[in-house]
């Protein structure tokens, strides 16, 4: 792999873009966004050129689609006829089943490996770019077929997946959306839903006084942009209104059971629930601190 093309070098693109310098990578790195991004980009060294969309692809072995979910699948629809036979074409979107279908559909003369890192900050843009960002974080890459991830081009960017610090994790497009459904697009709209109540319920200023930690932790989420979420709630409906159904029946059932015996058993689920993920937490936190490792110690 001597040349990358990251197309959208916002945060992630851009944390990419910096994370494979420090791992060791040797190649060039060329940048696909706005004039004004891509100077920014420029500057924090992130990339190392700047150029259209076509003439990237046609430079590229490895193609990096960090847009937005329906900018990855405009780009997807339409890049066929720029790319490099052999090539890889992969994408950091959020969610999967929607954006490898269209890769099947288009994509042809390269390869397309989905890929989601769970990695990220609450503020956007290259400015916010960290090439310690992927460490100790999972990556989540989503063949279409598990035999996809043992050719040359699949093989080589999971070597510097793991060279940039995340740890790299195979499901398939279907089942990394019904997870994430649970782990993600769920605790989101619990938050927005949280704090839209409580906007149309508290009264005065003063009342906010009144609320503690606890709920600024647990709305925290609500700060999201809709610019972001828009896309992904419809590209993974399904799975997220099963998700809200499962969670509304819970919330009836505690309505039902709150005075009864029943709701120390409830309380003593969620306890251990969150010691685990506290754990898992850790472990992530811990990896986060070690140095990144080069190429040749994530190989092997």
């Amino acid at each position: 792999m001597e040349t990358v093309a990251i197309v959208g070098v916002g945060l992630i693109g851009g944390s990419f873009g910096l994370a494979l310098k420090k791992a060791g990578f040797a190649g060039k790195i060329l940048g696909v966004s706005a004039p004004g991004t891509l100077e920014k980009a420029l500057e924090r060294g992130a990339i190392d050129q700047g150029l259209p969309l076509e003439q990237a692809l046609q430079h590229a072995d490895l193609v990096y689609l960090s847009q937005p979910i329906s900018r990855i699948l405009e780009t997807l629809a339409s890049i066929e006829p720029w790319l490099r036979p052999g090539s890889l074409v992969t994408d950091a979107g959020s969610t999967k089943a929607k954006i490898v279908g269209q890769a099947q559909r288009s994509i042809h003369q390269a390869q397309f490996l989905g890929g989601h890192p769970l990695a990220g900050k609450e503020r956007r843009g290259v400015q916010e770019a960290d090439p310690d960002l992927f460490l100790g974080r999972t990556y989540v890459l989503t063949p279409g077929d598990p035999s996809e991830l043992e050719t040359a081009p699949a093989c080589e960017f999971i070597q510097w997946v793991k060279a940039i610090g995340a740890v790299p994790l195979s499901l398939s497009p279907q089942e990394h959306d019904r997870i994430v459904s649970l782990t993600s697009h769920l605790p989101q709209l619990l938050a927005s839903a949280l704090a839209s109540t409580l906007a149309g319920r508290l009264g005065p200023a003063e009342h906010l006084q009144v609320a503690g930690p606890g709920l600024r932790d647990t709305i925290r989420l609500a700060s999201s942009p809709y610019d972001i979420w828009g896309d992904i709630l419809k590209t993974n409906t399904c799975e997220i209104e099963a998700a809200l159904a499962a969670y509304v029946a819970k919330l009836e059932d505690l309505r039902a059971h709150l005075c009864s015996e029943r709701m120390r058993q409830e309380f003593q689920i969620a306890n251990e629930f969150a010691s685990r993920l506290k754990q898992q937490h850790t472990c992530e936190s811990t990896a986060q601190v070690r140095s990144t490792p080069s190429l040749e110690e994530s190989t092997g």
